[in-house]
């Protein structure tokens, strides 16, 4: 009996199988119901931003002016707007736009703020104190400032002329690229503070002891432990280009062919006056539950992937 009762104890005093970082934040959001229901309408938006540009591709030709103004009806769920064109469909071209935008825009700038963060907090003395000030020069520049700057210094011109590959810089990859030279900051800044704290660390100085190079300990060691940094802000970010090419459509300078919740917003802000509330509605609703869906999992996720949590 005294032998059985040890036993247990041993066992409940056993220390409980570690998990990765990778792994306990997955079983967090798991877990959490509020971030499950949050991933799933943000893959819902990234299906319709995928589908739609091809299952609506005639879109723009389908002028029906007999049926201009309409309101909504089981033909037309929310309405048509002044060319006789589907509001719901507008709405579903105007995400794939929006979606776009936030996905290149990250897709550039997390990475871009994770690369200098980390060979400025790593490598420090000239190379730290030149993307110090690079940043910080960007940074003293409001960002809507910096992004109608940049925005319109891009109006109207073709990256790449005379090669197979151009780019109309007045139109989506415009945005993306002004978008991304001005969100990579914030990246930056952590990843930079997070590896002046890593290259201390014991395994990092038994690396180098070894005699690793300076690449291979940034691209073995450091990196992987500044992923979650990267990660977070990829999320996050999501909500501040969106919002952007909201802004800088509904003051027409988004992507002049491509329609956009901004650009329904603006064509409709006077239809309220008379009664006609379902574009304005439909632009402002759809973008208000995306960017309440990145907010909460993006928090949720910031949460999960917090070290400091890992035990709680």
């Amino acid at each position: 009996m005294t032998q059985a009762i040890d036993a247990a104890e041993t066992t409940a005093a056993a220390p409980r199988a570690g998990r990765s970082l990778w792994a306990d934040a997955r079983r967090r959001l798991v877990r959490d119901k509020a971030a499950v229901t949050c991933f799933v309408i943000i893959c819902i938006y990234v299906l319709i931003a995928v589908i739609s540009p091809i299952a609506l591709a005639d879109w723009k030709d389908s002028y029906n002016y007999d049926n201009i103004n309409a309101s909504p009806s089981w033909r037309h769920l929310l309405g048509t707007d002044e060319f006789g064109r589907s509001v719901l469909q507008k709405t579903l071209l105007g995400a794939s736009t929006s979606m776009t935008v936030g996905f290149f825009a990250n897709i550039i700038a997390v990475p871009l703020g994770m690369a200098l963060g980390a060979i400025a907090g790593y490598y420090g003395r000239r190379v730290d104190e030149l993307i110090v000030w690079l940043y910080t020069t960007m940074a003293s520049v409001p960002g809507f400032v910096l992004l109608l700057a940049l925005k319109f210094a891009f109006m109207g011109k073709t990256a790449f002329t005379g090669t197979r590959l151009q780019l109309d810089l007045d139109g989506t990859p415009g945005i993306i690229i002004a978008l991304a030279v001005m969100s990579w900051i914030g990246t930056c800044r952590l990843v930079r503070a997070e590896t002046m704290k890593l290259k201390e660390l014991d395994y990092v100085v038994a690396a180098r002891a070894t005699g690793r190079g300076n690449l291979a300990i940034l691209f073995r060691h450091i990196v992987p432990n500044v992923l979650h940094i990267g990660i977070i802000n990829f999320s996050l970010g999501f909500v501040g280009a969106i919002s952007a090419e909201v802004f800088l459509s509904f003051l027409n300078l988004g992507p002049p062919d491509a329609p956009s919740w901004g650009k329904m917003i603006n064509a409709a802000k006077m239809d309220l006056v008379v009664g006609r509330w379902w574009e304005i509605t439909a632009a402002a609703v759809a973008m208000f539950i995306i960017v309440l869906a990145w907010n909460i999992f993006g928090d949720r996720l910031r949460d999960a992937l917090d070290p400091k949590l890992r035990n709680v």
